[in-house]
């Protein structure tokens, strides 16, 4: 702050009054620019209000809408998980009939041999009458062993039955 003298003329006065109000600062445009300032925060909480508002909505919805129909998909999906085991079980069975029944197969082809067969064959075409009744085949004691029936474990509805019956017939 400046010292004025009494002594001193008026123009140095006023001078110094001009110069301190020009040094004060303005309170009004001070506070002006302080609400501006609150009132861009407030709106900035407003729109973040507005949009947590929004979110715990949808939060809702999704946990009213879709997490029933995902439990309804989960529930859905067992069962396929299910018939996929039973599947596998089915083919790992069929699977040891097939090894059951081509050890038959060899044992039977190994029981009447496919090259007596053949040897008879030679024989009897050489045109000598008495190979081909030398040779006397034993009638074959093979029985089929007893297996699955795959409607056994894929039952088939009565309608789908007769869609799926064979339309062509056995000569």
């Amino acid at each position: 702050m400046l010292l004025v003298d009494a002594d001193r003329p008026e123009p140095v006065r006023s001078g110094a009054r001009e110069l301190a109000l020009f040094l004060t600062p303005e309170p009004g445009a001070e506070a002006k620019e302080v609400e501006e300032t609150v009132e861009g925060l407030l709106l900035r909480l407003e729109e973040f209000c507005s949009l947590a508002d929004m979110i715990r909505s949808d939060t809702s919805q999704i946990l009213e809408e879709n997490i029933p129909l995902l439990k309804a998909k989960v529930m859905e999906m067992r069962g396929i998980y299910a018939k996929v085991d039973q599947l596998e079980a089915f083919v790992k069975m069929v699977g040891h009939h097939v090894s059951f029944l081509e050890a038959h197969v060899l044992q039977a082809e190994r029981d009447h041999g496919a090259l007596s067969q053949a040897l008879r064959k030679w024989l009897g075409s050489s045109g000598l009458p008495a190979f081909g009744n030398l040779w006397t085949p034993a009638a074959p004691t093979f029985e089929l062993p007893a297996l699955y029936r795959t409607e056994d474990y894929f039952p088939v509805d009565a309608g789908e039955a007769t869609r799926r019956a064979p339309s062509c017939q056995r000569l």
